[in-house]
């Protein structure tokens, strides 16, 4: 009898083990950029906002985005989202660097950096350089 509820105990809680593995893998991301965020915060943030580029935090210095990658185009697709994002706010694309774009108004640069969160998400951070960004 004995047995029986071990095994049955055990088979209840690595059913839990894989349900929260397969639905709630956030519980696994690594720490986001700003340290007040936790990654549940972030993705759900992220997938209420319905966007391909969603707002995450404005600091000080940096506004934080998140986007998603595609598994098969990888940073080409994240890349395409940021550059049409950015240029939606009135800025030129100008160059990359590395993981940094380069756009340019009239008056001045914008440094936006990216950089692979996860498998499946990008992070963007865009300097406060204008209002609507």
């Amino acid at each position: 009898m004995m047995k029986k509820v071990g095994v049955l105990l055990s088979l209840a809680v690595l059913g839990l083990a894989v349900y929260l593995f397969v639905t709630r893998t956030y519980y696994f991301y690594p720490m986001f950029p700003v340290s007040n965020l936790s990654a549940r915060t972030v993705v759900a943030q992220f997938d209420r906002s319905g966007e391909d580029v969603g707002k995450i935090a404005e600091l000080e210095d940096y506004t934080w985005y998140l986007t998603e990658s595609d598994k098969d185009e990888g940073y080409a697709n994240a890349d395409k989202k940021v550059v049409q994002f950015i240029e939606s706010k009135g800025w030129d694309y100008k160059e990359k660097i590395g993981s940094a774009f380069i756009f340019q108004n009239v008056e001045e640069e914008l440094i936006v950096s990216t950089q692979m969160w996860t498998e499946k998400y990008i992070t963007i951070q865009v300097e406060n350089k204008v209002e609507d960004i």
